[in-house]
C-alpha cells in the first residue's frame, strides 16, 4: 500500500471512530504521490499547463475512470491554486478534496478552506465534459466563490458558469453550459422544474414549430429551450443547511389565479381583519385552543358562534362554513407565530422569508397551506398564490437525481445519521491544517432577556476597551437592531449586519477582525464568511465571539462560534441564556416554560449556574421533533410519487389531487 505523509496520518489518527480512520487512510495514499509530482509541474509553463489538463480531459472522455486520475488532476489544480491564486492545496485540502470525490460529506472547521478544496473534486469531475455544479445558500456566495476560483479552473482551460436570480434564461442555458457551474440550491431546483414544464409543452406539441422556422428560432437564433443538461455531478456548500434545513420547505412554480383564488383572497384579507381587532374578537382557551408542539389553533364552539355571527363579505357566500373556520383559524396562528423583522421582511410591496438558520433572506420561497397568504393578508400587501400548482420538487429529490452527490459543511456530525439515511452519504471529519487553540468561557444564564442584553453589552464594552474584535449572534433581524439600540446609548461603534445589509455584507465581513471592530449579525455571519483577523489582533488574542441565545440546531451554533479561532488563530466565545429564551418554550412547551420564567423574574440581575444542561435538553427535543417531521416528509413525498407514477402521471409537473 502506498505511504501516507506522517503529519497527516498523526491527525488521521487523532480522530475517533475506526470506519473513518479507515476512508481517510485509504484516501490519504495518494498524498505522497501528489506531492512527488509537484516539481515537475512547477517546471512547465502555463501553455504546457494547461495542455497536461487537455491531456486529462482526453482521457477521462474517452472512458478513463476518474479514479484512475485523482493524483494527476489533484495535483495539476494544486500547482493552477499556486500560480494564479498564490494559494496552495494543503495536505488535508487534499484528502477532504479525495473525500469528496468519492461521495463523502466533509467536514471541515471554519478557516480551513473549503472554497479552495471545491476546486479538486469539481475539476475532476468536470473532465468528463458533462458538467459539475456546486450548490450554495445564496448568490453572494455562489457569485463570490465563481469569481474567486474562476482563475484557477481557467488555467486549466476550464469555463466557469454562475446562476443567479433574476438571470435571463439565456444566460442561465450558457452558464450550464460551462465546465463548472455554481449557483444557489433554490435556483436550480426552479430551472430544472421550468426545464420539465418546457418539455412537457414541446412534447404536447404547444411550440408553433412553423413561427419559429420563420424567425430561425429552430436552428438556434432564440427559440426558448432547456437551460439544464442532465445532472451528473453535485458539490453541496454548506451542505447540511441545504440538505437538511432546507428539506423541508419544496419548491414550488404557481399556475396563474383564477376566479377561485379571487375569492379567496378576499377570505385571507377579511380573516386577517377579525384576528387583528381592537378588542381581540378571539381568546385563547375561550375562543380557540393552541397546541404549542404542533402549533395548531382549533376554535372551541364558543369561537365558532363568534365566526358564524361576524358580518361577511358577499365573496364568502360560496364558501363553506368549514373553510370560513380554516381562515380564521390560520389568521390567529399567523397573528401568533409569525413576527415582520424576525420571519419575514416586507420589501417592494411582497412577502420575503427571512431563513433562520442563514439569516439571509430566502428568494422565491413561500410558506405551504396559506400560511405565506395569511401574512399577506395581514401586513395588507397584494396577495399571490400557490394553490394552483404547475410543478413541485423538493430539495432532496432534486440532489438524488445527481448521478453523484458530495458536500461540504463545518457542521456536519452531528446530522450524520440522517445525511447517511436520505442521501446515502458518508460524513467525515477532516483533520485541521493547525491545531484550534479557540477558547470555551463559561456560559452565563440570566432570570431575564433583559438582564442578558446588558450582561452582553456589559462584555461587549469589556473587550472592546482591550482592542479586541467581538461578534455577537442574534437569531432574527429584530434582536440584531434591539442590540444596536442598547449599543448606540452605551456609545460603543458598531456594524450591523443582517438582511437588510446584504449589500455590504462583503465590506462589513472584511472589516469585522480588525482592531476594535464590534459587529452584531444575524446567522449571515454564521455561514460561508471568513473573518481574517487585522493587524496586531492576534496579540491581543484574536475574535471574540459572543452568542446570545441557542438556535433550534447545534448546528448554527456551532457555525457562529467557528468565526473564531480560524486556520490556528487564537479567539474565544461565550454563550448568554436567559430563562425566557424562546428555545425553552419550543423544547418544554407553554407550561414548564411559564414556571422558568417566574424562577427568572425572582432572580434579578444575578447570573443563575447550573441551568446550562436545561437548554442542551430542550434544544434536543427540537431537533429530534424536526427530524421526525423532515422523515415524514420524506415518506409523504415518495407516496405521493409513487402514486401519481402507478396513475401515469408526473410526480414533478402533476398535481396530486
Amino acid at each position: 500500500m502506498k505511504t501516507i505523509p506522517q503529519g497527516v496520518a498523526r491527525k488521521i489518527q487523532a480522530l475517533t471512530g475506526g470506519p473513518v480512520k479507515r476512508r481517510l487512510a485509504q484516501w490519504a495514499a495518494c498524498i505522497d504521490p501528489i506531492n512527488r509530482r509537484g516539481p515537475e509541474l512547477e517546471k512547465l509553463s502555463d501553455y504546457d499547463l494547461r495542455k497536461e489538463s487537455l491531456s486529462l480531459r482526453y482521457r477521462a472522455r474517452s472512458g478513463e475512470p476518474l479514479d484512475r486520475l485523482v493524483v494527476e488532476a489533484f495535483a495539476i489544480v494544486r500547482e493552477a491554486g499556486r500560480r494564479t491564486k498564490n494559494m496552495r492545496h494543503f495536505e488535508v485540502q487534499l484528502l477532504g478534496g479525495a473525500a469528496a470525490h468519492y461521495g463523502s460529506i466533509i467536514e471541515m472547521q471554519t478557516g480551513e478552506g473549503k472554497t479552495l478544496t471545491a476546486t479538486l473534486p469539481m475539476y475532476l469531475a468536470a473532465l468528463e465534459g458533462k458538467g459539475a455544479h456546486l450548490a450554495t445558500v445564496n448568490d453572494y456566495l455562489a457569485a463570490r466563490d465563481a469569481e474567486l476560483m474562476e482563475p484557477v479552473y481557467k488555467a486549466l482551460g476550464m469555463t466557469v458558469g454562475v446562476i443567479q436570480g433574476q438571470m435571463p434564461q439565456a444566460e442561465r442555458q450558457k452558464s450550464y453550459g460551462c465546465d463548472v457551474t455554481y449557483g444557489t440550491a433554490n435556483e436550480m431546483g426552479f430551472d430544472f422544474l421550468r426545464d420539465r414544464l418546457l418539455k412537457r409543452r414541446i412534447s404536447e406539441g404547444a411550440r408553433d414549430l412553423f413561427g419559429e422556422m420563420l424567425t430561425g428560432a429552430a436552428s438556434g437564433g432564440g427559440g426558448e429551450k432547456p437551460v439544464q443538461r442532465d445532472l451528473h455531478f453535485m458539490l453541496v456548500d454548506e451542505a447540511d443547511s441545504i440538505l437538511i434545513d432546507e428539506a423541508r420547505t419544496p419548491l414550488i412554480i404557481s399556475a396563474l389565479p383564477g376566479e377561485e383564488e379571487e375569492i379567496a383572497a378576499e377570505a385571507y384579507s377579511w380573516a386577517a381583519q377579525q384576528a387583528a381587532s381592537e378588542p381581540s374578537l378571539f381568546v385563547e382557551d375561550e375562543h380557540y385552543e393552541y397546541a404549542h408542539k404542533e402549533k395548531r389553533v382549533d376554535l372551541t364552539l364558543a369561537g365558532r358562534r363568534v365566526v358564524r355571527e361576524l358580518t361577511k363579505p358577499a365573496a364568502l357566500d360560496h364558501v363553506s362554513l368549514a373553510e370560513i373556520y380554516e381562515y380564521i383559524e390560520r389568521a390567529i396562528k399567523v397573528r401568533r407565530e409569525m413576527f415582520l423583522n424576525r420571519h419575514y421582511i416586507v420589501r417592494d410591496g411582497e412577502i420575503v422569508i427571512v431563513d433562520e438558520f442563514t439569516g439571509r433572506l430566502a428568494e422565491g420561497r413561500k410558506w405551504r397551506a396559506g400560511i405565506h397568504q395569511a401574512i399577506e393578508a395581514q401586513e395588507g400587501v397584494e396577495i399571490t398564490f400557490a394553490t394552483n400548482q404547475a410543478a413541485q420538487i423538493t430539495i432532496q429529490d432534486l440532489f438524488l437525481r445527481y448521478q453523484r452527490l458530495a458536500g461540504m459543511t463545518g457542521t456536519a456530525s452531528t446530522s450524520a445519521p440522517e445525511l447517511r439515511k436520505i442521501y446515502k452519504v458518508h460524513c467525515l471529519p477532516i483533520p485541521t491544517n493547525r491545531p484550534p487553540i479557540r477558547q470555551q468561557l463559561p456560559t452565563l444564564v440570566y432570570g431575564t432577556a433583559d438582564a442578558k442584553w446588558r450582561a452582553i453589552v456589559d462584555e461587549i464594552t469589556q473587550m472592546h476597551a482591550t482592542g479586541r474584535p467581538v461578534l455577537v449572534g442574534t437569531r432574527s433581524i429584530d434582536k440584531s437592531e434591539l442590540l444596536a439600540g442598547l449599543l448606540t446609548e452605551a456609545g460603543i461603534e458598531h456594524t450591523v449586519l443582517n438582511a437588510r445589509h446584504v449589500a455590504k455584507e462583503a465590506e462589513i465581513v472584511a472589516a469585522a477582525g480588525g482592531q476594535g471592530r464590534v459587529t452584531v449579525a444575524t446567522n449571515m455571519a454564521g455561514r460561508g464568511t471568513d473573518i481574517k483577523l487585522g493587524e496586531g489582533v492576534h496579540d491581543l488574542g484574536g475574535l471574540h465571539v459572543i452568542c446570545s441565545e441557542l438556535h433550534e440546531s447545534r448546528r448554527i451554533d456551532r457555525q457562529l462560534i467557528g468565526r473564531c479561532g480560524r486556520q490556528g488563530d487564537p479567539g474565544s466565545y461565550r454563550q448568554f441564556l436567559s430563562l425566557d429564551d424562546e428555545i425553552l418554550v419550543q423544547g418544554f412547551g407553554p407550561r414548564r416554560y411559564k414556571r422558568l420564567i417566574e424562577r427568572g423574574k425572582k432572580s434579578k440581575d444575578a447570573s443563575l449556574s447550573g441551568l446550562e444542561s436545561l437548554f442542551m435538553r430542550a434544544q434536543a427535543r427540537v431537533e429530534r421533533r424536526q427530524f421526525r417531521e423532515r422523515k415524514v416528509l420524506l415518506y409523504q413525498d415518495k407516496e405521493r410519487q409513487k402514486m401519481q407514477r402507478a396513475m401515469s402521471q408526473d410526480p414533478y409537473l402533476d398535481s396530486p389531487g
